[in-house]
């Protein structure tokens, strides 16, 4: 296509974001005219302004659904629409949605956690711990080979977890669990790790669950990784541009079935918004991931939906070592202000589950469901209050990030408190900004006495019951994402016997025991366990997102 790109940059002056991003996908060559009128048209573009747009493009891009969208049926080539990952593709360091999906694209794990949240073998055929589950023993699968011919062995597993195990480059995930010293290859095809501690949910820290864990050949620079995206997956590289997309061919050697796409296709967005208009207007098929207050319209039976029950969750933690929040009472009288009910319906439509403040989501097999939900109570958050001495009322701060539909959280916060004479001064920032001052194993950053933090979903609550919750140890790792600065010797005790349990009996029995301590101490909030959005055109069928964020296509067709 050829451009005036001065006739165009001026037509773009009077637009806005969503309007320029019409005109971007015409002129990338993913709209037709016909299209680009009817967009257009629905964003408020003028009718003289689009002609202008036409006129300063002087030659027709593809039609739409044509070119990219392939032959359709198993063979197609299926065009996605992600978040924008915030850096370099590397296995070790990727922290964001957008970069564990590119991942995801070539790496595979050697167990992937799945949408019921049972662990299914992909690179691992089998595993098994000791009587302590101190020592698991994965068998790696054979006549696997990386994208470079070079075949998958014991090797390249020890190598990968070395690396993530580094306390230079320590994976948050792998803290306190796992040493690089305790990763010990047995023979060419067999791995035994040796735990710091007894852990019966093991096999999910190396899932999918914990998605730096893909496994990359042994000596292979990380670093170097996104020049090749070299894995074992139904995919192979075939190019990719940094904030702008990729794009992947189909791995004719691939040791599993054969993926059924023959390409796939990754546009990046910076914000959910236009991500959304472009499956509304066709220009993709499928969208990773969509929230309810952003994108409702894609709830209106228009699309493929995939809903996922998911632990995903925010939490509002009360600074337990600083005054009002020193006193439980105080902490419970908050969370008996919200109306979690209410909550459930406005922001997420029903899509979310009731939190009772403990990582315990519903989704989780061993959730204690006897213990009694919490639910709003302004009358006896009123006397907790006047018990603590604060009959009156307080004030203090909350801090938030931008993020989805945290904001009107955090304002029904506010306004919920005021039903018990409490005062909240609400800040809200950027996520670029409210993370951009975080360490790990350092929460001083969250100013003020509340901070409300998103979680993004796990298959089994180790992480939640550890990170956040535990006492902080700057040697060992623990509590390192404590906000509530919460100290608890009998939870520490009971989270330690959860985490070396193996089977569901006993980590249901415990698990009621922490849930009843954290309801009478309370030092963090949890109202709602959000479901996880995908979603797809109503021809594009077999998508198969996970709640933690991957969005695999090997079984997509389009007809």
């Amino acid at each position: 296509m050829n451009v005036d790109n001065s006739r165009l940059d001026h037509l773009r002056e009077s637009q806005g974001e969503i309007a320029n991003h019409v005109i971007d996908e015409f002129v990338a060559g993913r709209l037709s005219r016909r299209d680009l009128l009817r967009r257009g048209a629905l964003v408020g573009i003028s009718m003289p302004v689009l002609s202008g747009i036409i006129a300063a493009c002087s030659s027709s891009p593809a039609p739409s659904g044509g070119g990219s969208g392939g032959t359709g049926g198993a063979n197609a080539t299926i065009r996605a629409g992600i978040l924008t990952p915030t850096g370099a593709i590397n296995p070790v360091t990727v922290a964001d949605q957008g970069g564990l999906d590119m991942l995801g694209q070539t790496g595979e794990y050697l167990v992937l956690s799945t949408q019921t949240l049972t662990p299914k073998p992909v690179l691992a055929e089998s595993w098994s711990p000791n009587s302590t589950s101190d020592v698991w023993t994965f068998k790696i699968r054979q006549n696997v080979k990386f994208h470079n011919g070079q075949p998958l062995t014991a090797d390249d597993v020890v190598y990968t977890f070395k690396l993530l195990t580094d306390p230079k480059a320590a994976n948050p995930t792998l803290a306190g669990v796992l040493v690089p010293s305790g990763v010990q290859k047995v023979d060419d095809h067999t791995v035994a790790f040796h735990l710091e501690a007894p852990n019966g949910n093991f096999p999910y820290l190396v899932s999918s669950d914990n998605y730096n864990t893909i496994i990359i050949p042994n000596n292979y620079d990380p670093a170097k990784w996104q020049s090749s995206f070299i894995g074992t997956g139904p995919f192979k590289l075939k190019s990719y541009t940094e904030k702008q997309g990729a794009s992947f061919v189909r791995n004719d050697s691939y040791w599993g079935p054969k993926a059924k796409p023959a390409a796939t296709e990754f546009t990046f967005y910076d914000t959910e918004t236009p991500l959304t208009l472009a499956l509304t207007g066709g220009s993709i098929d499928v969208v990773g991931q969509f929230s309810v207050s952003t994108s409702p319209q894609l709830l209106n039976g228009q699309y493929n939906v995939v809903k996922l029950k998911s632990s995903a969750h925010r939490e509002l933690s009360m600074r337990n070592d600083k005054a009002p929040f020193t006193d439980p009472r105080v902490r419970r009288a908050i969370a008996l202000s919200l109306d979690r009910t209410a909550i459930v319906k406005s922001l997420f439509k029903g899509n979310a589950d009731l939190g009772n403040d403990s990582p315990f989501a519903p989704v989780f097999p061993s959730t204690n469901t006897s213990i009694a939900q919490r639910a709003l109570n302004i009358s006896e958050a009123k006397s907790l209050l006047a018990a603590a001495g604060h009959g009156s009322g307080f004030s203090t701060q909350l801090l938030a990030n931008q993020q989805q539909e945290i904001p009107q959280y955090a304002q029904i916060i506010v306004e919920s408190a005021k039903a018990i004479g409490v005062t909240i001064s609400l800040k809200v920032e950027p996520s670029s900004v409210y993370y951009g001052k975080a360490t790990f194993g350092n929460s001083d950053w969250l100013d003020g006495t509340m901070s409300l933090v998103d979680y993004g979903h796990r298959s089994v609550p180790n992480a939640f019951l550890t990170n956040p919750l535990e006492t902080i140890n700057a040697k060992t790792g623990a509590g390192a994402w404590n906000a509530a600065r919460f100290n608890n010797a009998q939870y520490d005790k009971l989270v330690a016997q959860y985490v070396a349990s193996s089977d569901l009996q006993s980590q249901r029995q415990i698990a009621g025991q922490i849930e009843t301590l954290l309801l009478d101490q309370t030092p963090i909030v949890y109202g709602y366990f959000y479901n996880y959005l995908s979603a797809s055109a109503k021809n594009v069928t077999g998508i198969y997102p996970t709640a933690i964020g991957h969005i695999f296509l090997y079984n997509t067709t389009k007809s």
